[in-house]
């Protein structure tokens, strides 16, 4: 594991990233005291295309990996609704207004 204050990092990041990109990971330090870490960067499950829109910031990356164990609380979680016929109402008005 590297290690590097946080000048050195600045005058030289380009050759850390690469360290990181190889797998290393960098330990960052202010005045020899540790602070960060720069590590490799590994996608959870994100395909190439995925991986283009997190890029371009228009997706998020998940937070946590969705396990048959997350799926089930998620899908026991209460469901949003609208109370009455307000909803069918408002795409119907939607429809009349056209597009």
């Amino acid at each position: 594991m590297r290690s590097v204050n946080i000048a050195e990092l600045k005058n030289r990041l380009s050759a850390y990233i690469a360290f990181a990109r190889n797998g290393e990971e960098i330990v960052i330090r202010d005045r020899k005291l540790p602070v960060a870490r720069l590590v490799p960067y590994v996608p959870m499950t994100a395909n190439e295309e995925e991986e283009q829109l997190i890029a371009e910031g228009k997706l998020r990356p998940a937070k946590v990996e969705m396990t048959p164990e997350w799926i089930e609380e998620f899908l026991k979680m209460p469901r949003p609704g609208v109370p009455g016929n307000a909803g069918t109402q408002a795409l119907l008005d939607e429809r009349e207004e056209g597009w």
